[in-house]
């Protein structure tokens, strides 16, 4: 429960021989000796800013609920999804609905006009995000129940934002690095101004620079830009 005092499962898990990014890679040792001081003061600010949130922001979280199941009551309000955490692992992470029930069957049908290179989907004015999807995305209010994975231990505050199994299947070794630590709900990439225009090594070169330079300074700076980026309404 105190999070990452230490990464034994990095050390099992399987790099593929070739690697198309010869950029510069993560010390493992100096990852696993990063001061137990800063794992267990991370997780307990984990664990204290998450309940808290959730205790104060609950009577948002119920109407958010009740606004998505009247625009779309074809199903729950919250929607689970398998995703890769630290050392490779599985987790389901919870997320306010913001697309329609058939959002998954219609990916296919989709994936032409994806606007995003490397494994990562994503393209303007998706049909498949409902009315109030669109608000709750650009806002960041879809991501909150998240709060629960970051109580539970499954993320933290900061951290890689967590991939998908697919995406992770294309992950050359420069770009699993990023799973030797929890993903988390906001990162350096999160509070970018105009972050959709980021290509995706940039996009993992931000996280790899993130696991190198953590520390709590480093941790609450992306935590107050992230505030600022919410209300920028910068999310989708």
């Amino acid at each position: 429960m105190l999070g990452e005092p230490e990464i034994a499962g990095v050390e099992n898990f399987e790099f593929s021989e070739a690697s198309t990014k010869p950029l510069q890679t993560i010390n493992r040792k100096r990852v696993l000796k990063k001061g137990h001081r800063y794992w267990i003061g991370r997780r307990a600010q984990d664990i204290f800013f998450s309940a808290l949130a959730l205790f104060v922001l609950w009577p948002l979280l119920a109407l958010v609920a009740l606004i998505i199941y009247l625009d779309d009551p074809h199903g729950s309000p919250i929607f689970t999804q398998t995703r890769i955490g630290r050392d490779g692992k599985e987790f389901k992470l919870y997320k306010f609905r913001s697309m329609y029930m058939n959002a998954e069957e219609k990916l296919a049908g989709l994936m032409d006009q994806n606007e995003m290179d490397g494994p990562v989907f994503k393209i303007k004015d998706d049909p498949r995000i409902t009315r109030v999807g669109h608000i709750i995305r650009r806002c960041s209010i879809d991501e909150l129940p998240q709060l629960l994975n970051i109580l539970k231990g499954d993320m933290s505050i900061v951290g890689p934002r967590p991939a998908l199994p697919r995406e992770v299947e294309q992950y050359n070794d420069y770009q699993k690095q990023r799973l030797y630590v929890t993903p988390g709900l906001t990162c350096y990439w999160q509070i970018l101004p105009h972050r959709n225009e980021t290509t995706f090594d940039e996009w993992m070169e931000l996280d790899i620079q993130y696991i190198q330079e953590r520390s709590f300074l480093t941790d609450w700076k992306i935590i107050f830009k992230t505030v600022g980026a919410v209300f920028r309404g910068s999310g989708e």
